[in-house]
């Protein structure tokens, strides 16, 4: 086989992807091993790892102790909604899904009292130390995870009030734009960016995937007139949900 200009080992790669996703290499198929690949592309034992290497960090492989490396199943991404910041109800985009009678999703949630990182005093027009309530969310679906999210909102803004904590109280749950309104603080305005990045080791733990694993980070802001109330973090996995966005048209 002839390789041309790209690196040997992406066009082994490349080959064997295409046979995963054609069907040729079936899910819960064992991939060649090195040593077939070394002869059948006529490569070096260091090309042939490093092209196994290729296809396991794009999640398409994957490792199973004393009996080798497989073909993982291939699955069809569900969709996360995202729909602005005012989706009817008072309901988050999540909790409005769980409503459905055909789903099963749950969320824990931790809230504690913090010291505003450099970062995210950043996004909240804030000294680096001012303090923040930090909360912190697990979201799952039918029992498995597929969600993290950490938010932050100033005290300087919610500290002694009702809606102190986003979980709890009168509006427990009920969404910032909703608890905000409650101490007369208007939210007007919202922004998100979409980024992807591998995921740290907690996350992937948490979220059940494994090391070189994708994901998804929406860092989502809301302002009052200007004035940044609240940010977040959501990470979610690449591989088995895409985030869809439902905008109204004004």
């Amino acid at each position: 086989m002839t390789f041309g200009e790209q690196p040997a080992y992406l066009r082994v790669a490349g080959d064997l992807r295409q046979k995963i996703v054609d069907g040729s290499l079936p899910p819960h198929t064992r991939l060649p091993s090195q040593a077939r690949i070394r002869e059948e592309y006529g490569v070096s034992d260091t090309v042939a790892l490093e092209a196994r290497k290729v296809l396991m960090a794009e999640g398409l492989v994957e490792g199973r102790s004393g009996s080798g490396t497989y073909v993982r199943e291939r699955l069809v991404p569900r969709r996360i909604a995202r729909s602005g910041y005012r989706p009817a109800g008072g309901a988050t985009p999540f909790r409005q899904e769980q409503a459905d009678g055909e789903a099963h999703g749950t969320w824990e949630s931790s809230s504690e009292q913090a010291e505003a990182s450099g970062a995210v005093a950043e996004r909240l027009a804030l000294a680096p130390g001012d303090r923040v309530m930090r909360t912190t969310y697990v979201f799952r679906e039918a029992g498995e995870a597929m969600m993290l999210s950490t938010s932050w909102e100033p005290l300087a803004v919610t500290g002694r009030t009702p809606v102190m904590l986003p979980e709890e109280g009168p509006l427990g749950g009920m969404g910032v734009v909703e608890r905000m309104a409650a101490i007369d603080v208007v939210v007007d305005n919202v922004t998100e960016e979409v980024g992807a990045r591998p995921g740290l080791a907690e996350e992937l733990l948490a979220l059940g995937g494994v090391p070189g694993h994708v994901v998804l980070v929406v860092q989502r802001t809301y302002y009052a007139s200007g004035r940044p109330v609240e940010t977040a973090d959501l990470v979610i996995p690449a591989d088995r949900y895409q985030v869809a966005y439902h905008l109204p048209v004004k």
